[in-house]
């Protein structure tokens, strides 16, 4: 068991927070089929305290929402810490820092990995942040920038000494991005220098995956981000293998159709049917993937909800919801 402060985890694999992926209907998605932690999509501080519409959306939860984490990014530790307290205003459980991200749009604001250059601001942040709540707060981060500079152990240091419950790391450098392989045996490192709980996080796909990653790494957990696209029961399926339970299958062909179905419901019912149709067509696509015909599903479902010419005034978006859903049962019925 996993324990962030005063909150004990229920398994050690735990769902990465991912932009444009893990909003509120994805995690209620994954909440059904079990997961010890959520993670909102990363949040910048600044659109926090000015609460702009998409961050609040975007830190939104439910009664099932338990833990739920939410994930900020910022440069500034008076900002990150308003920020912070008022997410804890807004119910969240747990506040987490990116350190990790590695875009460029965040590192040029230097946010995201570009603060493991500057420890000294970057402990900052976390200490404002800590002072700021009164729930546990954790932060995730890579090796280092690059290559020649690994100072994760040492950014883990001082996360410790200020307060920091809980720490992420992704095996690579900003530099590598998401190219490479993730190095798991890197992490150990930060393990070794904290007594904190270390999460292993990059490249982790499969039960084996996880193994070899708490084994290499000495880690207490893993996280899994893209390979839960399209198989929000991931989670739940390693979590139970790793913990030598009853395997959980994957869903039925029969199951999955109304899995997508209520995702999509979803998001329709989140964020209304013209922005819904525009975001759930990537998981349509994730989770028909591989499945008979569904290139040609795909095709065909990325030419509803759109603006064609002349309809600017006229496209009737509720239509487009309703002949999505029909295409979906039709998708999978054939593959029955």
């Amino acid at each position: 068991m996993i324990k962030i402060g005063d909150i004990t985890l229920d398994g050690n694999v735990l769902l990465a927070p991912m932009s444009g992926v893990t909003d509120l209907p994805f995690r209620q998605i994954v909440k059904n089929f079990g997961s010890p932690l959520l993670i909102s999509e990363m949040i910048a501080s600044r659109a926090m305290i000015l609460q702009t519409r998409e961050s609040l959306k975007k830190c939104q939860k439910d009664s099932s929402q338990y833990p739920m984490s939410v994930q900020l990014a910022g440069c500034e530790p008076s900002v990150m810490a308003e920020a912070a307290r008022l997410n804890e205003e807004l119910g969240a459980d747990i506040i987490d820092i990116n350190f990790g991200c590695p875009v460029k749009k965040v590192v040029n604001g230097f946010a995201g990995s570009a603060l493991m250059k500057d420890e000294k601001l970057a402990t900052q942040i976390m200490e404002a942040v800590v002072k700021a709540v009164k729930i546990p707060v954790t932060m995730k981060m890579r090796l280092g920038w690059n290559s020649e500079n690994l100072n994760a152990p040492s950014l883990a240091k001082k996360a410790q000494d200020v307060g920091i419950k809980m720490l992420t790391v992704h095996g690579r450098t900003r530099c590598q991005m998401y190219n490479g392989s993730a190095n798991w045996h890197a992490i150990a490192n930060v393990k070794k220098a904290v007594s904190i709980p270390v999460i292993a996080n990059g490249d982790i796909k499969s039960t084996q995956d996880a193994k070899n990653a708490l084994e290499y790494s000495g880690a207490d957990g893993v996280m899994i981000g893209r390979a839960c696209y399209g198989k929000p029961w991931l989670i739940s399926q390693i979590n139970a293998e790793l913990r030598n339970q009853n395997a959980i299958p994957t869903p039925a062909i029969y199951d999955q159709k109304h899995i997508v179905l209520n995702h999509f419901n979803k998001m329709i019912e989140h964020y209304g049917a013209q922005v819904g149709i525009s975001l759930a067509k990537k998981h349509i696509g994730w989770y028909s993937s591989g499945l008979k015909g569904s290139a040609e599903f795909r095709a065909k479902i990325n030419t509803l909800g759109t603006y064609g010419e002349g309809q600017q005034n006229t496209y009737k978006f509720d239509e487009a919801v309703e002949e999505i859903k029909s295409r979906i049962v039709d998708f999978y019925d054939s593959q029955i």
